[in-house]
């Protein structure tokens, strides 16, 4: 088995599109820690959604996980905001070089941690999503035929164990003109989907097909939230 990539859910999509749209690489075996960590708020017993959104900063932070302060990553944010080519200058500030190295070199103390709380099914459940993760804004009109099949419930789960519906990725085209209508005003429409369905939906946009919609949740819920959404499409 190939080693873990252990990644935060923002880097994982500026990841995959980069080296899928202009490699044609296909990420595979990632540990999506935002995932991981809406599956432990789960396991803590705290409502689930799929949306639940934690920043690297206050992931790093949180006494669970590696309990550091990172105000340096705010003072980078700012200067990004200040100018949106802050990295392309050269060469690297020292404050770059450790900003940079910081975003990834505490990834595998946090990984060490998640897994150590998640449970078997949550552990299953998170390979699952984060491998749809890799396939969102990738996928082209074979049904994913070229992508490997998605892990299966491990053996070592008990029987007893309540093992939850499997997770599947859904794309739905949305006609020219009609987008707006998918998303609603400030994406009220988008939300109340969610919110309803309990699955995680993202539009292509900027980051993928702009006339494409990725519905992440259980069979069940996503066939709701495909069924609403084509309903949107068809409002006059």
């Amino acid at each position: 088995m190939s080693p873990k990539l252990s990644m935060t859910v923002k880097g994982t999509v500026r990841c995959l599109t980069a080296l899928y749209f202009q490699f044609g690489i296909k990420l595979h075996n990632v540990m999506d820690t935002q995932i991981a960590y809406s599956l432990i708020e789960e396991q803590e017993g705290k409502k689930r959604a799929y949306d639940v959104y934690i920043s690297f900063v206050s992931l790093l932070a949180d006494p669970r996980y590696c309990g550091m302060p990172y105000p340096e990553k705010e003072e980078v944010r700012t200067l990004l905001r200040q100018d949106p080519n802050f990295w392309k200058n050269r060469p690297l500030s020292e404050m770059m070089i450790r900003a940079a190295t910081d975003d990834v070199r505490f990834l595998l103390n946090i990984h060490e941690k998640m897994m150590e709380k998640l449970s078997k099914v949550s552990s299953w459940r998170l390979a699952v999503r984060s491998e749809l993760y890799c396939r969102c804004f990738c996928i082209n009109d074979n049904q994913q035929a070229d992508w490997p099949p998605l892990p299966t419930v491990p053996d070592d789960i008990e029987a007893e164990a309540c093992v939850p519906e499997v997770d599947i990725l859904s794309l739905l085209d949305v006609p020219p003109g009609k987008m707006g209508r998918v998303i609603g005003r400030k994406g009220s429409s988008i939300m109340a989907v969610k919110e309803s369905c309990n699955v995680e939906i993202h539009i292509g946009g900027a980051k993928g097909p702009p006339d494409r919609v990725f519905i992440i949740g259980p069979v069940k819920e996503v066939r709701k939230a495909e069924a609403i959404l084509r309903g949107r499409m068809l409002e006059f």
